[in-house]
């Protein structure tokens, strides 16, 4: 299982949160005692914990000031980052292919490579699935990148100044914004622009009045959050009903234009920016790379993460992992990333080995859904007192948490607490929301 060399070469390809955490992980146990190689692939150059990406869309999170460096983080914690989009697979030759990478004119800059692995993990997260319905791709904005987010972030600000300094009376649905999908995304990136329009209107956008937007969110479903406990969806929806946000549920859209939503229900929604985050799908590549995949691209792992192939492991929101007693896989969220990221590096250090490999359980610790400065709820899950409903303060220490964990596993207790000071005496000094 070891190259020429003697050392193990281990591929993650995918930085997102378990990725990142996975390599990070083992540069620092196995990289720096020289008993395996890691490279880490990604085809950004930076790293921002997904959940936050919808503050980032509403400009009350500033991207640059909390994302990470792969190529420093790389340096600090002993694996290697090789920058580039993976586009294919040679499992004879166990070798991953990178496509070449091009700067802004076109022209290029890495040229195509190859690597070689004894063990690949692929951390390669989720897409928006826009189910082929007509319009989505063309006129929807999505929010899996965090170039994605920035570009909404402009788009709002221009928005807001064009309604500022016209002449003219607003056109109808000028400054709404229609949201298909209440899931966590959603519903959260609903609240945190309902407090942006308020601050816009306090930083001398005074020409918009908060009353001048409309906002809607649009689901399928028979409820917001269909994928939580039904009595947390209740709360949040009370709470976002209180901020005068419409909710439109049992809506399919079936089409989109430039300039609203159409629904099933021949309902159609006028709004100038139209979100789509009503589903996800991993990465189209996947399917054809030979290895079991579902119908969303995931790749269909077994109870050691373990692809069809033997040295292929997948987690995250590229895996289908089936949960025993539940219906259907594990949900894509952080914690499982998380939770499977830790197994793998046992997975590993068991190849490396050569005993047995362990067996991912996952654990449910219940959901948090951040409203912004207004609420937060959720249930909290585990011992005798099964699920528990939280709201307000607790809720919103224990949701401000899940981030503080992830910095804690890049970085260390004493750097993350240097980082939560230094973020604290930026937030003092600078407007709390971004304003270019």
């Amino acid at each position: 299982m070891s190259t020429e060399t003697g050392k193990h070469k281990i591929i993650v390809v995918g930085g997102g949160a378990g990725g990142l955490e996975l390599a990070t992980k083992l540069g620092r146990k196995l990289g720096k005692r020289k008993k395996a190689e890691i490279i880490l692939i990604d085809s950004s150059r930076t790293h921002i914990w997904k959940p936050l990406l919808h503050e980032v869309a509403a400009g009350t999170l500033d991207s640059h000031e909390n994302e990470i460096e792969y190529l420093a983080q790389a340096a600090h914690c002993h694996f290697r980052f090789r920058l580039g989009h993976m586009t294919g697979l040679d499992r004879e030759k166990q070798e991953v292919h990178v496509a070449p990478t091009l700067n802004e004119e076109g022209e290029e800059i890495i040229p195509e490579r190859r690597f070689h692995y004894d063990t690949l993990i692929m951390a390669v997260g989720s897409v928006s699935n826009d189910f082929g319905i007509p319009g989505v791709a063309e006129h929807c904005l999505f929010l899996d990148t965090t170039q994605q987010a920035e570009d909404f972030q402009k788009k709002l600000m221009e928005s807001y100044l064009k309604a500022h300094t016209q002449k003219k009376p607003m056109d109808t649905g000028q400054l709404d914004v229609a949201i298909v999908g209440a899931g966590a995304t959603g519903t959260e990136l609903a609240a945190q622009l309902h407090e942006v329009s308020h601050l816009l209107n306090t930083f001398g956008l005074d020409e918009v009045e908060p009353a001048d937007i409309k906002m809607s969110i649009i689901e399928a479903a028979d409820r917001i959050l269909p994928g939580i406990i039904p009595r947390v969806s209740a709360a949040a929806a009370v709470e976002l009903e209180k901020l005068g946000i419409e909710i439109l549920t049992n809506e399919r859209v079936v089409e989109v234009d430039k300039k609203g939503i159409k629904t099933d229900n021949d309902h159609y929604i006028p709004a100038c920016i139209r979100v789509w985050a009503a589903g996800i799908k991993a990465p189209d590549f996947l399917k054809d790379l030979g290895l079991q995949v579902n119908g969303i691209n995931q790749l269909v792992v077994d109870a050691h993460l373990q692809t069809s192939d033997p040295n292929i492991f997948a987690l995250g929101d590229c895996a289908a992992c089936d949960w025993p007693g539940n219906e259907g896989d594990i949900p894509p969220r952080a914690q499982a990333a998380h939770q499977q990221a830790s197994l793998l590096y046992k997975t590993v250090k068991a190849r490396l080995s050569a005993k047995p490999l362990p067996t991912f359980k996952y654990f449910d610790y219940g959901s948090l859904v951040s409203l912004g400065k207004y609420s937060t709820v959720g249930n909290l899950m585990g011992g005798i007192m099964g699920s528990i409903r939280v709201e307000g303060f607790i809720a919103r220490s224990v949701y401000l948490s899940l981030y503080k964990m992830h910095q804690m596993a890049l970085f260390g207790p004493v750097r993350m607490a240097m980082l939560t000071l230094s973020h604290l005496f930026r937030r003092s000094v600078h407007p709390n929301i971004k304003l270019h």
